[in-house]
C-alpha cells in the first residue's frame, strides 16, 4: 500500500446509493484507499455489483439492502455494520433520486395542463403523492443515516459526514420542483447539523455535483446518435467547460473533505463540481 492507501485502512465508511452511478465510483475510491465499505441501496443486485468490483481488487466490502428512509431498516443495517466491520467513521449520503411522474414536462404554465391533455405534465396536473415520495427519498433518506450513524459518531466524538446535494441546491432547474426543494434542504440541513455536530467533533459537508451522466439521464440528454436533446443541448450551453461531468471527477473533492489535514477546518459548505454550472448566467 501507498501512504494514500494506508490513510484509511483503519476506517470503516458507510456510502448510500452505493449502486448509482456516482456513489459507487466513491465507494470503490474509499475501499482502494483501505477503508472497510458498507455499501446501502434499495437494490441488493446494484449494490452486489459494485461489491465485486471492490472485492476483485482485494478490498473490503458488504452489501446491505436499506431503504435510507425507513429508520428501522437502517438501524438494522447500523448492526450487521459493527458486527462486521465496527461503527462507522465516514458517511457519505448519496441515496435519492426523481420520480418520472413527479417531473413537468413544460418548463411554464401552460393552460393545456388544466385540461389534462396527454402527455403534458404541468404543475397542476403531477402526482402530489411521487411529488412528495421525491421530497421525502432525498430529504429524509439523508437525515435518517445521519440521525442513525451520527450517533455513533458522536459518542466517539468523532466521524466524517459527506452529503450528496445538487444545482437544484443553489437554484431551482426547469421542471423538477420536488427535486429542487429537496436538494435545497440538504444544503440547509448540511449547515444545520455541522454546526450542531461540531461539538461531538464531525464534520459535515456536501458535495454538489453539476451534471454528471447515469442511465437515466443519458436517455434524457443525449440522442442515440452521440448529440444532445433540446434539454441536453441546455445544459451544455449553460455549462463553461462545455461537457458533462466524469464520475472519477467528484473524488478529488471527496477525499479533500474527508482528509483531515487537508480540509479539517471546513465544515458546513457545500461545493459544487459543476464545470462551471453556477458562474454562467447564460447572459
Amino acid at each position: 500500500m501507498n501512504k494514500m492507501e494506508k490513510k484509511l485502512s483503519n476506517k470503516i465508511a458507510v456510502v448510500t446509493g452505493a449502486g448509482g452511478t456516482l456513489c459507487s465510483e466513491m465507494a470503490r475510491n474509499l475501499a482502494a484507499q483501505g477503508a472497510k465499505i458498507a455499501l446501502l441501496g434499495r437494490s441488493l443486485d446494484k449494490l452486489k455489483i459494485t461489491e465485486k468490483e471492490i472485492l476483485d481488487k482485494g478490498g473490503i466490502a458488504i452489501s446491505i439492502s436499506t431503504d435510507v428512509t425507513n429508520e428501522e431498516q437502517v438501524e438494522a443495517a447500523r448492526i450487521k455494520i459493527i458486527d462486521a466491520f465496527g461503527s462507522c467513521d465516514i458517511l457519505v449520503n448519496g441515496a435519492g433520486g426523481n420520480q418520472p411522474d413527479a417531473v413537468t414536462t413544460l418548463n411554464e404554465f401552460n393552460e393545456e395542463e388544466l385540461n389534462c391533455i396527454e402527455g403534458v405534465r404541468g404543475f397542476f396536473n403531477l402526482n402530489m403523492k411521487m411529488f412528495a415520495d421525491v421530497i421525502k427519498t432525498n430529504t429524509m433518506g439523508t437525515v435518517i443515516p445521519c440521525f442513525v450513524f451520527g450517533n455513533d459518531m458522536a459518542r466517539k466524538k468523532n466521524g466524517i459526514i459527506v452529503n450528496i446535494a445538487s444545482m437544484n441546491s443553489y437554484r431551482p432547474l426547469s421542471r423538477v420542483g420536488a427535486y429542487s426543494i429537496a436538494k435545497a434542504g440538504i444544503a440547509n440541513f448540511t449547515q444545520w447539523l455541522a454546526v450542531y455536530l461540531a461539538p461531538a467533533n464531525i464534520r459535515v459537508n456536501a458535495i454538489a455535483p453539476g451534471f454528471f451522466l447515469n442511465d437515466r439521464s443519458t436517455k434524457l440528454l443525449t440522442t442515440s446518435d452521440g448529440g444532445f436533446t433540446e434539454r441536453g443541448a441546455s445544459i451544455i450551453r449553460q455549462t463553461p467547460l462545455k461537457r458533462f461531468g466524469k464520475t472519477s471527477e467528484l473524488i478529488g473533492t471527496l477525499n479533500y473533505l474527508i482528509d483531515d489535514e487537508l480540509s479539517g477546518f471546513m465544515t458546513g459548505v457545500t461545493l459544487p463540481v459543476d464545470g462551471g454550472f453556477l458562474a454562467d448566467s447564460g447572459i
